[in-house]
């Protein structure tokens, strides 16, 4: 059973209750992320998301471990570009105790200034690791390209000059803007009573002013373009991507059904054409960057310097294929039942139920039935897919992103009709 209730600060609760379940998974939710930050404050609310484990009023961060070990749970959080998420997944009798924990953590960190300068150097090992991995960043190098000068194109993590600068009070004055009632969204599932965590919340969260609602920064431009990072490696790797649309779009399920076909499964044309019967490729992909009013279809790939070329022409074959309409209905079905399929498996788990939730509060302001989404997934057209894919892989935002052993004049810019 789902409920919500929203209380006098505007803190939103949402529950559904799951009987038969031994766990329960419980998530804060906070609109912060990096799409909210000032360029010399890059990576701040991933900064305070660390921070909030390293000790409260009460709490020593080994005492936070300790308590969360003690049964059995898990404890952990997450930054994205609009939201940070801070969640334990406990036994049903021991939710009091991790509702009462992240309280703990969101309301009484102390952020001393000892475990600031530690988490600042983790930090920066993350930022590290990130660039000594290409295949991770060159995501991170798309989205900054095709968004560039806004908020969107930032990377979570920040960056070394940024980080670097963060101060305590520079922490505190963004808790203080960003983590107020109207910004807060806290979402449970599985074995749980609503009342119950309404009664924990209320007691607790009553000091937490409402503060204002939060107006989103203006809408990106998409900007096409190449870039070449050299790098001396084994292999080149890529990101093709464009414009795609929003998380709360009317046509959602289209965008997702296109790219599943595209590149979204091993059944997927990219997977069986570029590495099953060409062998390009180990790793060949699409996915959605989806926000709340913007999106990014992406596709992956990492190859050998001499077949760059040959991979990123295939990718284009398919681009246009899509946009032709040569789409079979056995294609369309597979799509379709594997779309229902990952989604009716994902809610046999508390953890995932509770991800739902809060994005369809946040994206949607609402909880579609599984019946009304299952409808929305098989209304989909081989005709609705060719529009879509006619109205996104255009070359007006088509931008490509390459990391490996290579220069300008190796990328097959004369596939592109894009400026380099």
């Amino acid at each position: 059973m789902l409920q919500k209730s929203t209380l006098d600060n505007g803190i939103r609760v949402v529950t559904e209750r799951m009987p038969g379940l031994h766990s329960v998974t419980v998530g804060f939710w906070v609109q912060n992320g990096s799409r909210h930050e000032e360029v010399s404050l890059n990576g701040i609310s991933h900064f305070i998301e660390h921070m909030l484990f390293k000790g409260t009023t009460t709490r020593s961060s080994l005492q936070i471990a300790k308590e969360i070990d003690s049964v059995g749970g898990v404890l952990n959080a997450f930054t994205g570009r609009e939201f940070s998420c801070y969640f334990a997944k406990v036994l049903g009798d021991k939710l009091p105790h991790a509702i009462s924990l992240l309280s703990d953590l969101v309301l009484n960190s102390v952020f001393e200034e000892k475990e600031i300068e530690k988490e600042r150097k983790v930090i920066l090992q993350e930022i590290s690791m990130v660039e000594d991995s290409p295949d991770e960043q060159v995501h991170d190098l798309f989205s900054e390209s095709i968004w560039h000068s806004h908020p969107l194109g930032q990377p979570v993590l920040g960056k070394v000059d940024t980080v670097s600068r963060i101060s305590r009070d520079m922490l505190l004055q963004v808790m203080q803007q960003r983590y107020h009632g109207q910004n807060i969204l806290i979402v449970a599932a599985g074995d749980l009573l609503h009342q119950e965590i309404i009664d924990q919340i209320e007691q607790v969260f009553s000091v937490v002013p409402a503060g204002a609602p939060d107006n989103l920064c203006t809408l990106p431009d998409y900007r096409p373009g190449v870039r070449v990072t050299a790098k001396e490696l084994e292999q080149v790797h890529f990101c093709l991507g464009c414009k795609a649309l929003p998380q709360n779009h009317d046509d959602r399920f289209v965008l997702h059904l296109l790219n599943s076909i595209l590149g979204g499964s091993m059944s997927s044309r990219l997977f069986q054409e570029v590495r099953e019967q060409r062998g390009l490729a180990y790793s060949i992909y699409s996915y959605l960057n989806t926000h709340s009013d913007a999106g990014a279809l992406i596709v992956y790939g990492g190859t050998r310097p001499d077949k760059l070329s040959e991979t990123i022409k295939l990718v284009l074959d398919q681009f246009a294929g899509l946009k032709q309409g040569y789409i079979g209905s056995e294609e369309l079905h597979m799509a379709r039942e594997q779309m229902k399929g990952t989604l009716l498996l994902s809610l046999e788990s508390t953890d995932n139920r509770m991800t739902r939730l809060a994005k369809n509060e946040i994206f949607l302001g609402r909880q579609p039935v599984i019946e009304e989404i299952i409808s929305e997934i098989d209304a989909v057209t081989v005709d609705a897919l060719t529009r879509v894919a006619n109205q996104l892989l255009t070359d007006d935002s088509l931008n490509l992103q390459v990391v490996g052993p290579t220069n300008r004049s190796q990328v097959p810019i004369s596939l592109l009709s894009i400026p380099v």
